[in-house]
């Protein structure tokens, strides 16, 4: 009795102890992951800075020689704004920047020439500008911003300095051009390392989170599945920058020839990758449907965490296997065992909040057998089978009556009264005796 007694005397301090040990660990962890992502940053602002600072000479170079001595400003600032302020979609941008230009030029000169030079002329000229920018390009961005820039610049310096029409634009086209050349033959990213290192943090949470989640569920602590909810949902950051990095390595295999060998294993990373986002928000639901589970005191079979350890397993192994080239099938495998298992643990019970997390289960892991090129129709027909299998295999199904031995019945002359029903007498009800 009191060895009991002293259990529960120490035991709020015990609880709390391993709170204050599990927010340190946490806290750990999301600061090496906070050192990790400023490591990425400052690697990716290094390589940008340099595109930036080479193309800027190169343009101030080219515009020099091929337009002229002089100020050229436009030329090293334009291949500047291609490169730093369009990542991802440089070849667009440079479009856009020539095609503002243009505009900007139309409507300042055109207008100049009706109205006159003035503070409100210029205002005048800005607002069509813009506005007609807006109407050509239904969206703000670098057209509509050259768009504006270049208006200013012909109803105030025109006046003073005519002739700026035709330099300016072929500053922008030498800039947007340089840019483009540096990106793409200069100093081309590897597309590969880029969109590696942007999986990388998302798959990391992901799967330390589906582990959280199975470690909850067996110790039956609906907190830690709470907790694992919300790092879950604080992904959306490295989501987004998820998004960009596939824009930036897909423009670089494609107008960059020094990275044409890698189409085809960029866009098989990339197909996988594009699941990812959805897979995120079914391993949210899981966490979910687990943390209320274990709030309602619902029934845990054990097969059921081993499901969820299975997925974030194969998540591994669709990164490892997209990063190297490997075979996908080490990763189908662990999805069909995890769909087994998932099986097995409907058929070993669960109530309304268990069903509903096997149901996420199953459908995260379709959407894991998609990102590994299975068409829908497939991925779901495998998910079904195995989830099958492990449920017949935990409860075997009754064997129907005609695969049981039937007694053989004695040689003899047929009784008279079921001879004579024939086959329809056969199928009747006996006749009720009183």
């Amino acid at each position: 009795m009191t060895d009991r007694r002293a259990d529960t005397v120490r035991s709020p301090l015990d609880r709390a102890a391993e709170r204050g040990g599990l927010a340190l660990s946490r806290a750990r962890a999301e600061g090496g992951a906070g050192g990790r992502n400023r490591l990425r940053q400052l690697e990716i602002t290094v390589v940008i800075s340099a595109q930036a600072g080479l193309a800027a000479a190169l343009a101030a170079l080219l515009a020099d020689k091929l337009l002229g001595s002089g100020a050229h400003v436009f030329a090293p600032a334009a291949a500047v704004g291609t490169i730093a302020t369009a990542i991802g979609q440089r070849a667009r941008r440079t479009v856009e920047l020539l095609v503002g230009v243009g505009l900007g030029i139309v409507v300042g000169d055109l207008l100049r020439a009706l109205l006159g030079s003035g503070s409100w002329q210029t205002g005048l000229v800005v607002t069509l500008a813009i506005a007609t920018a807006l109407l050509v390009a239904g969206r703000g961005g670098a057209l509509v911003g050259q768009a504006g820039g270049t208006a200013v610049l012909i109803a105030t310096l025109a006046p003073v300095q005519p002739g700026l029409e035709l330099p300016r634009i072929f500053d922008a086209l030498v800039g947007g051009l340089v840019g483009l050349f540096v990106v793409a033959l200069l100093l081309p990213v590897n597309p590969i390392r880029v969109l590696d290192r942007a999986v990388a943090p998302v798959v990391t949470r992901l799967t330390e989170q589906l582990d959280a989640v199975a470690r909850a569920l067996t110790r039956r602590d609906a907190d830690a599945a709470q907790r694992a909810l919300d790092d879950l949902r604080g992904l959306e950051p490295d989501i987004g920058r998820l998004n960009d990095a596939l824009s930036g390595a897909e423009e670089v295999v494609t107008i960059a020839p020094a990275r044409w060998h890698r189409r085809a294993r960029f866009h098989r990373y990339a197909d996988a990758t594009q699941h990812l986002e959805r897979l995120v928000l079914y391993a949210r639901s899981i966490a979910r449907r687990a943390a209320t589970a274990l709030q309602y005191e619902e029934p845990i079979p054990p097969a059921l965490p081993d499901a969820v350890a299975r997925l974030g397993d194969a998540v591994r192994e669709l990164k490892r296997a997209c990063r190297s080239g490997a075979d996908l099938d080490r990763t189908r495998e662990l999805v069909r065992e995890g769909a087994e298992l998932a099986g097995r643990a409907w058929s070993q019970g669960v109530r309304a909040f268990g069903e509903a997390m096997i149901s996420d289960l199953r459908t995260g892991q379709s959407e894991l057998l998609r990102a590994t090129g299975c068409r829908t129709e497939d991925a779901n027909g495998t998910v079904r089978r195995a989830a099958g299998a492990g449920e017949a295999e935990a409860r075997p199904p009754v064997r129907a009556r005609m695969s049981r031995p039937v007694p053989r019945r004695a040689a003899g002359p047929v009784p008279r009264r079921a001879a004579g029903r024939g086959a329809r007498g056969m199928f009747r009800s006996p006749t009720r005796t009183a």
